[in-house]
């Protein structure tokens, strides 16, 4: 299956534009430090998804960087976690961004079970 017709793919490449979209946002001196990391994470789902999928041919390949994707998407959480507790999103974003953060994870794992038998 091509990537651009999975669901998590649609998913993950939305959360990295808006992740992108409100790092702009942040104090100057925090755009090339949590912002940058935020975009970076964000993008990585993204990236390791892609990846992934070109490497069909190979299970273990595949699964290697669905992971990769999984602990990017983690990754991302944790950046969220950060902007929320220094001030730069609130508190209701924060909850929406964290649980659309989970949800690309289940999917994530779903693809690597699916994969992996």
């Amino acid at each position: 299956m091509p990537y651009h017709k999975l669901h998590v793919f649609k998913k993950a490449y939305q959360l990295s534009l808006e992740m992108h979209r409100i790092s702009l946002a942040f104090p100057d001196f925090e755009k090339m430090e949590t912002a940058r990391q935020l975009r970076r994470s964000s993008k990585s789902i993204v990236a390791n998804i892609v990846e992934g999928m070109a490497r069909q041919m190979s299970a273990k390949d595949l699964v290697r960087f669905l992971r990769d994707a999984l602990g990017s998407c983690d990754e991302s959480r944790l950046w969220l976690d950060y902007a929320k507790d220094l001030g730069y999103i609130k508190e209701h974003e924060h909850r929406d961004w964290i649980e659309r953060y989970c949800e690309v994870g289940r999917m994530t794992n779903g693809l690597i079970s699916k994969w992996r038998r």
